[in-house]
């Protein structure tokens, strides 16, 4: 009995989690709505899924692998041999920050979309940092998403710029930090914990999927 008790303890922890997601990423999609005009996001791209290193908690490598587990076999193959090749590159990285390319993504696209974690779901807006410094995604210095209004120093909007787009929504940050977006606060309201939070390759360093 107390394994069923867990299991459906579990089970109703990762559905609040989906309620408190759902309630997010209908924030971030208006978010998103209103910045239309400097975001440049396409499927395909995939430019903030390489080179980094994907802060994920418990709760979201839970709902992440939940869809995994709904891909075809092919799919399924693929993302395993992505991670273990990452795992040992990692046994072979002599750096200091390892990096890598997100193991879901798949002939660059990412094939649980649906079911990616918060850094996946905020990333391409202008972000207000816990130090109050605005942090713009990297992919700007790409000439992508905010290039088309930043300085030519990449640290502030340009007036001249914004100006002759002729748009009325003017780019602003938003408060969709990491750490605020995984804040205990929401915990509490929606009532699931996050748990721990690593880099997405290490959850799979000694757990086998």
């Amino acid at each position: 009995m107390e394994d069923l008790s867990s299991l459906y303890q579990h089970n109703i922890m990762v559905q609040n989690y989906v309620t408190y997601l759902n309630f997010i990423s209908e924030k971030l999609e208006r978010f998103f709505a209103r910045q239309k005009p400097y975001i440049f996001c396409k499927k395909g791209c995939a430019k903030c899924c390489k080179n980094a290193q994907f802060p994920y908690t418990l709760i979201e490598i839970t709902y992440l692998m939940s869809g995994f587990m709904k891909l075809d076999e092919a799919l399924q193959t693929a993302v395993e041999a992505n991670i273990q090749k990452i795992i040992l590159d990692k046994q072979n990285f002599t750096g200091e920050k390892f990096r890598y390319d997100c193991p879901f993504l798949v002939n660059d696209i990412c094939c649980v979309y649906e079911y990616r974690g918060l850094v996946c779901r905020c990333f391409g807006l202008m972000t207000n940092g816990t130090n109050g410094k605005v942090q713009v995604p990297f992919c700007c210095f790409q000439g992508l998403n905010y290039s088309n209004v930043m300085d030519d120093d990449g640290k502030k909007v340009s007036p001249e710029k914004f100006k002759k787009l002729g748009v009325p929504e003017e780019p602003v940050a938003f408060n969709i930090s990491y750490e605020f977006l995984t804040d205990p606060d929401f915990e509490r309201g929606f009532n699931f914990k996050f748990g721990e939070r690593k880099p997405i390759i290490d959850w799979f360093i000694t757990t086998s999927i």
